[in-house]
């Protein structure tokens, strides 16, 4: 990777401000960057190689800093929080197992019997791009707080649900990686809990800032590493890593500066070169060969909706329903590790990333339509990252 690669990147990822300029489209920051990626990469001119070991490595960061910073935008502190567990719970159910239902019936007419694996793909929602729709758009009230444990607890389900699908064979293994990851984000939490109850994050964060030291976003650094480290030897995917971490560190209190520290360096850099390298990554040029592959796409991307509109029996606005069907790093996921084991049919990777660029259209109108309606929060939106 050179520095004219990395100034290619950077250039064109500026399409997300420039297509969520107008406040009226209800567009994400995340959505341009991805076109801006399909352009550049494998199913456009080639400018940007996603191979290339330098640029997956630091679209690997990039994923889990998103993912962290996504966790700790989760209001664990809540009030209102702690009521709504129990109804997201039972949505996510319900669309799981709607979900499940669309998937035998996609995966019979595909021909690919690879239901299971439909199914959690259509029953997924991502924090990634749901929380800065709802940050970006200013959503609030109580049927959008009733929306975060649906979405989180379906983003935490399937990530660790996906690899058991994948790849039978391992399950085991994935269960035990996902355990051990989970268990040392908690700890992690823990020791964070006891470090702020003796005063010493406070000691630490005044000299940091008086010193210009920047202690404690090196100290989450080295941290959010050494669980993703432990989630590559486990064989799971640092989004869980990321993801945990960013609930363990919101469930202590993070500080205002630590959080604009993070959304610079997220937001301003490695944000969007993920996005790119996402978008750069897909090679639509598949379906010249595999038409069918089309119709895969488009169907899990509408099953995908129709799943999640099934949170209208349990009194959910259609508008967020639409929402919470947005799919980003478990088909992400599911494309690369079924990729690597040679389990997918050709073409069946890019329809994957076809139905989650599907959710994210549904997604985008379902977020606006929920603006239009007044579900909108009283108090201005804190800083996210896409």
């Amino acid at each position: 990777m050179t520095f004219s690669q990395l100034s290619v990147i950077g250039l064109v990822a500026l399409l997300g401000p420039a297509l969520a300029y107008r406040q009226g489209w209800h567009l994400p920051v995340v959505l341009g960057e991805l076109v801006a990626g399909v352009v550049v990469g494998r199913t456009g001119f080639g400018w940007v190689d996603p191979g290339e070991p330098v640029l997956a490595f630091l679209a690997d960061i990039g994923f889990a800093l998103v993912m962290f910073v996504v966790g700790t935008h989760v209001p664990l502190r809540d009030p209102a929080l702690r009521p709504a567990l129990r109804s997201g719970l039972l949505r996510a159910l319900v669309v799981g197992a709607v979900a499940a239902a669309l998937g035998v019936g996609i995966a019979a007419v595909a021909g690919t019997g690879h239901a299971p694996l439909y199914a959690v793909l259509m029953a997924s929602s991502s924090a990634a791009l749901i929380l800065p729709v709802i940050d970006g758009l200013g959503l609030g009230g109580p049927h959008v707080v009733g929306l975060l444990p649906q979405v989180a607890i379906a983003d935490a389900l399937c990530i660790v649900a996906l690899p058991l699908v994948v790849d039978p064979v391992h399950a085991p293994r994935a269960a035990a990686g996902a355990a051990a990851v989970v268990a040392a984000a908690a700890v992690v939490g823990v020791v964070y809990w006891r470090l702020e109850e003796r005063g010493v994050r406070r000691r630490v964060h005044r000299v940091s800032e008086q010193r210009l030291f920047a202690v404690e976003l090196r100290v989450q650094l080295v941290v959010l590493a050494a669980l993703a480290a432990l989630a590559v030897a486990m064989h799971v995917s640092v989004m869980l890593a990321g993801f945990a971490f960013g609930l363990a560190v919101k469930a202590v209190g993070e500080p205002r500066r630590l959080a604009n520290q993070l959304f610079a360096l997220t937001d301003g850099f490695l944000g969007p070169l993920f996005f790119v390298w996402l978008g750069a990554s897909l090679d639509l040029r598949e379906f010249g060969t595999h038409p069918r592959m089309v119709l895969l796409g488009v169907a899990l991307g509408l099953g995908a909706a129709v799943a999640h509109l099934a949170g209208r029996l349990l009194r959910q606005p259609a508008s967020l329903g639409l929402l919470a069907a947005a799919q980003l790093g478990v088909p992400v996921s599911a494309a690369t590790v079924g990729t690597q084991l040679g389990v997918l049919r050709p073409g069946e990777a890019a329809a994957f990333m076809l139905g989650a660029l599907v959710t994210i259209g549904v997604a985008v109108a379902g977020g606006g339509l929920a603006a239009r309606a007044g579900m909108l929060a009283r108090r201005t939106p804190e800083p996210h990252a896409a």
